[in-house]
């Protein structure tokens, strides 16, 4: 099985690496756009000055699927607001979870206005996160997780309510 599962996964790489190869091909040198595993998706956010930990977090989280399409359909994605916002929520993930739970709190604040949340929209987004955390606790496997897949998960969650309730 675990050779299936390795397999499965270069094939995977190797197909994404193809299609990276040819997104926005017209405005740029070949080469020239964010490499996908170190760059984008959560591992750059959450390793952005260590690149062997960021290729590894995007292969366990999934595959790296995510971080191959922000680089493909959304290359200004690999940097900037939501790097910041991934690694306050790695920082803060404890405290976060706490305050999601309680419904308030200075570090969900911050987190939702890091993504822009007013705070007329803010209660629809504290409201909406509360579910997500609420299911992904409940998921077989869960407390089983590192730090960092919580971290991950909860960035996951915040940043879904938010763009839900705060149309970011």
């Amino acid at each position: 099985m675990r050779k299936f599962v390795l397999n499965t996964a270069a094939i995977i790489l190797a197909s994404t690496f193809s299609v990276a190869s040819f997104a926005d091909s017209g405005s740029k040198e070949p080469g020239s756009g964010p490499n996908p595993f170190t760059d984008c998706g959560i591992g750059a956010a959450l390793f952005p000055n260590t690149h062997w930990a960021a290729v590894s977090s995007n292969v366990i989280w999934d595959v790296g699927i995510t971080a191959v399409t922000s680089a493909t359909l959304s290359p200004q994605t690999c940097s900037g607001k939501k790097v910041k916002v991934a690694l306050f929520i790695r920082d803060t993930h404890e405290q976060l979870a706490e305050e999601l739970a309680r419904g308030e709190g200075k570090h969900l604040t911050a987190a939702l206005d890091m993504f822009q949340c007013g705070a007329g929209q803010r209660q629809q987004a504290i409201t909406t996160a509360r579910s997500g955390l609420g299911q992904a606790v409940a998921m077989p496997g869960y407390a089983e997780q590192s730090q960092l897949g919580h971290a991950g998960q909860l960035y996951n969650i915040i940043e879904s309510a938010a763009n839900h309730a705060c149309a970011v």
